[in-house]
C-alpha cells in the first residue's frame, strides 16, 4: 500500500461533486461517473480534472481523520491505547509510517485543525 506524505498548511481544494451513480451503472466496469459518455475532450479534461481534485481533496481529507484517529488510539491516558506496531496493523501500515501518523494526527489536534 502507497504511504502518502502528511501535507500541512495546504489550502483545501474544494472538491466537485462526487455524483451517486445508479447500481446499474456501477456494474459496468466501463462506466466512470459518465465519462465515457462525454464527446467533447474539452469537458471531457474539464470534468475528469474536476473529479481528480475531488478525489484528490477526499484522500488528503481521509488521511487527515486516519491521522486524528492514530493519534487517538495511541493516547497514552488511554486504558485501551494501541502501540504503533497495531496500529500499524490495522491500517495495512508500517510501523515507522504508523509513528509519523500518529505524530501528524497529535499535530492536527494540537494546531485545531483537527477533522470534526
Amino acid at each position: 500500500m502507497a504511504e502518502p506524505t502528511p501535507r500541512r498548511n495546504e489550502p483545501r481544494l474544494r472538491p466537485a461533486p462526487l455524483l451517486f451513480e445508479p447500481a446499474e451503472a456501477s456494474a459496468d466496469p466501463e462506466h466512470f461517473f459518465d465519462l465515457e459518455s462525454i464527446d467533447d475532450p474539452r469537458v471531457l479534461l474539464e470534468r475528469a480534472t474536476e473529479l481528480t481534485q475531488a478525489f484528490r481533496a477526499a484522500a488528503d481529507r481521509a488521511m487527515e481523520y486516519q491521522a486524528t484517529a492514530a493519534a487517538q488510539l495511541a493516547d497514552p491516558r488511554r486504558f485501551d491505547r494501541l502501540t504503533t506496531a497495531d496500529i500499524a496493523e490495522r491500517a495495512e501500515w508500517t510501523e515507522d509510517y504508523a509513528k509519523k501518523m500518529v505524530e501528524f494526527g497529535r499535530d492536527l489536534m494540537r494546531g485545531g485543525d483537527a477533522p470534526d
